[in-house]
């Protein structure tokens, strides 16, 4: 079966960046929802028309993979806020940062702790490869029709590359 929009692939992968440092690697396969919220558009956009077994080699500038880097999503908050057991590299959603943070942080981003001074903290709300070129060689595993119930839903929970999600094996795309 040829991928489709509307299917369901099973993906394996190896991310790296363009110097070809290991960024994550996948080698279970993991299905995702084509032409719902599981994927970038880039992604899908490639995948079409391919089949099981096929293997693609992809090149993303930031624009079609995470994002440029945005200096306006980095704020510096007291680290009073936080809790004692606060460490870098934990994830706080926008809108459910602790009160008394400044009221310019969007909400509607998740914020990396990148650094912990003694009386501050600073927050990242960019994704951990915005600005970053990626490449990405990827390996169809599986294709199948997606059901009346993945369609609706829009995503099989699985949203990998996605900015909002969280990845299913790496801490490095939350």
């Amino acid at each position: 079966m040829k991928i489709t929009p509307q299917c369901v692939v099973g993906l394996t992968w190896t991310l790296t960046d363009t110097l070809g440092e290991e960024l994550d690697k996948l080698d279970e396969p993991v299905e995702f929802l084509l032409g719902g919220n599981d994927l970038l558009a880039s992604i899908e956009e490639a995948l079409l028309d391919h089949a099981d077994g096929d293997m693609l080699d992809l090149h993303l500038e930031p624009e079609n993979a995470f994002g440029d880097y945005d200096e306006n999503l980095v704020f510096l908050e007291l680290r009073s806020i936080f809790p004692a057991e606060l460490e870098e590299g934990m994830t706080f959603d926008g809108a459910a940062l602790p009160p008394g943070a400044t009221s310019q942080v969007p909400l509607e981003h998740v914020y990396t702790v990148t650094e912990i001074y003694p009386e501050h903290v600073v927050l990242d709300g960019n994704h951990p490869l915005g600005g970053i070129a990626i490449r990405l060689a990827l390996k169809v595993e599986s294709v199948r029709e997606a059901t009346e119930a993945e369609i609706k839903k829009g995503s099989l929970g699985t949203g990998f590359f996605r900015l909002e999600m969280s990845s299913p094996g790496s801490d490095l795309l939350h």
